[in-house]
């Protein structure tokens, strides 16, 4: 007990520091964005689809290889979205702050398994990842 008094400073910020790296980690899951690596390993295994909802410039600019490019504004109701809602949805942007938005969309349209690839297709590229440039 003489310990836990004469250091209660040391204790109060190990479990402020451990309370804040909980709380990170929360966050990160409640986001449902997936790393760069993840993405890739729905793609290859669980049938997932890659969707770019960036506008038509920016897609043309340079995007993922084997995206969709389905723009944020026509993202509700598109044709061009898988009908089996349960396969893994993976939306990227150039940053990923829209393709987190568009996951939250898509989920609350049944997409149960619509998530960000973190990051965006900057993060994309920094794991050296194929990015392809629509001719012009």
């Amino acid at each position: 007990m003489k310990f836990l008094i004469d250091n209660w400073m040391l204790i109060l910020l190990a479990a402020s520091s451990g309370g804040l790296l909980l709380w990170q980690a929360l966050q990160k899951n409640a986001g449902g964005g997936v790393g760069t690596a993840e993405a890739v390993r729905l793609i290859n295994r669980e049938k997932g689809v890659l969707i770019d909802v960036s506008e038509p410039a920016e897609f043309a600019a340079g995007h993922a290889v084997g995206a969709r490019n389905i723009p944020f504004g026509s993202l509700e109701g598109a044709k061009e979205l898988p009908s089996n809602k349960a396969l893994p949805l993976l939306l990227i942007c150039p940053t990923g702050a829209r393709a987190g938005r568009a996951a939250g969309l898509l989920r609350k349209a049944g997409h149960e398994k619509a998530m960000a690839v973190t990051g965006g297709l900057n993060a994309w590229r920094e794991a050296g990842l194929p990015v392809d440039k629509k001719p012009a």
